[in-house]
């Protein structure tokens, strides 16, 4: 099966794609994803593959493809594991999926493969059974990725209008070294903003003058023009 999911990206591999992707994606030497192989699949044609295999592999085949040195094969296996986890209604099904997103994370090692996947895993599993532990372990450990998997997961809990384990993420991480940790700190509390502006400027009213620019700039980015600047100005 999994042979056939590899055949059916590579027919639909673009040359084109294949150049630009490593790119865009910062897999060039002393990169973030230094090494990550592109075959030239665009994200909705990996959607209709995954879309067409869900219900015909199993985890043990999905390991196979997310382990792959190739990234689409890589972003199918994780869409795929997301369309399982949300179509189970069985809570064992759903912690084995869990388990097996944990045993594999360090090939969840983009910004897209993390983006696409672990809110809708990981964030969904630990809001609905009311446990962060793994989200809270995962924010402690060194590697880029698994930090950025534990801010980004709290997307679910702030969609439901909970605010906490997100903030204590967020400042856990707020001056880690990269780049990608800003824009994913500064991205969910933009989101927190959308969902209650009040709880935002709380948040930045006490911490903003200390926020990495590229956090500050992705929180407020949908705020009021002049209430924008006045952050930007330090004139709060």
């Amino acid at each position: 099966m999994i042979d056939e999911i590899k055949a059916a990206l590579q027919d639909l591999s673009s040359s084109e794609k294949k150049e630009f992707l490593p790119k865009f994606f910062k897999a060039g030497k002393g990169e973030y994803a230094e090494g990550d192989q592109f075959i030239g699949v665009t994200v909705p044609d990996q959607r209709q593959i995954a879309k067409a295999f869900c219900n015909k592999v199993s985890l043990a085949e999905l390991e196979e493809l997310l382990s792959s040195p190739i990234h689409e094969y890589r972003l199918c296996a994780l869409l795929i594991l997301v369309s399982k986890f949300e179509k189970s209604k069985d809570s064992t099904e759903k912690k084995e999926i869990v388990e097996f997103y944990l045993r594999n994370k360090k090939f969840i090692n983009n910004w897209d493969l993390v983006d696409t996947s672990c809110y809708k895993i990981l964030g969904r599993y630990c809001y609905e059974n009311q446990n962060d532990s793994i989200l809270k372990d995962l924010s402690e450990e060194e590697i880029l990725w698994s930090k950025r998997i534990a801010v980004v997961a709290t997307m679910f809990h702030v969609k439901k209008g909970s605010f906490a384990l997100l903030k204590e993420l967020v400042l856990k991480n707020l001056h880690h070294e990269h780049d990608l940790m800003h824009k994913a700190n500064g991205w969910l509390l933009r989101e927190m903003g959308k969902k209650d502006e009040e709880e935002l400027l709380n948040f930045l009213n006490l911490h903003y003058q200390k926020m990495p620019r590229t956090t500050l700039r992705y929180a407020i980015e949908k705020l009021d023009e002049d209430l924008r600047q006045d952050y930007l100005k330090s004139r709060m």
